[in-house]
């Protein structure tokens, strides 16, 4: 069985404590998911983030609604965390969200270890899930910066003129 990792990383020029509050808060993960996934958080309010808190979720992905649970795992604010999931549609997802302050600024990175279900079968599909994997975390790196940080980023990506970044963000890598 086929283990995959994804990692990503963006630098915020905020500090570290007001970066990892905003994560701190599972309401905005609805803020950084797309739109198209309709995520939707089903653990009832209030909702206290610590290690062993379980957090139920519904999504839907190309019109197949499936529902996750995620277990916090680590919990070592302000530094990093760990999400791991405890139910849906990977054998295995285990989420590591770590925050670093660099000269006034904060890099986030985050490294997801998933494994594909229905081995070997599965892994029929993992091309597929890889794209989805690198766009919905693209589309996430793209929110949080424009909710923390908003419009003070003004280079455009070399890659996508369309689209705004700022110096500091890494896209996808895996191994």
């Amino acid at each position: 069985m086929l283990s995959r990792t994804y990692r990503t990383a963006i630098e915020l020029p905020l500090g570290v404590e007001e970066v990892f509050a905003f994560f701190a808060d599972p309401r905005n993960l609805e803020k950084i998911t797309p739109p198209e996934l309709s995520f939707e958080i089903l653990t009832p309010e209030p909702l206290r983030i610590r290690e062993g808190t379980l957090i139920d979720y519904r999504l839907r992905l190309y019109g197949v609604a499936f529902r996750w649970r995620a277990r916090i795992s680590i919990w070592a604010p302000p530094d990093r965390f760990v999400d791991e999931q405890v139910q849906g549609p990977y054998k295995l997802w285990i989420h590591e969200h770590r925050f670093a302050a660099r000269n006034g600024s904060t890099v986030i990175q985050d490294e997801v270890q998933y494994r594909l279900p229905f081995w070997p079968v599965g892994e029929l599909a993992y091309p597929f899930v890889r794209a989805e994997v690198e766009r919905i975390f693209r589309f996430r790196r793209d929110a949080v910066r424009r909710a923390l940080v908003r419009d003070q980023c003004d280079t455009v990506d070399a890659v996508s003129p369309a689209r705004r970044s700022c110096p500091g963000d890494e896209g996808g890598y895996r191994s």
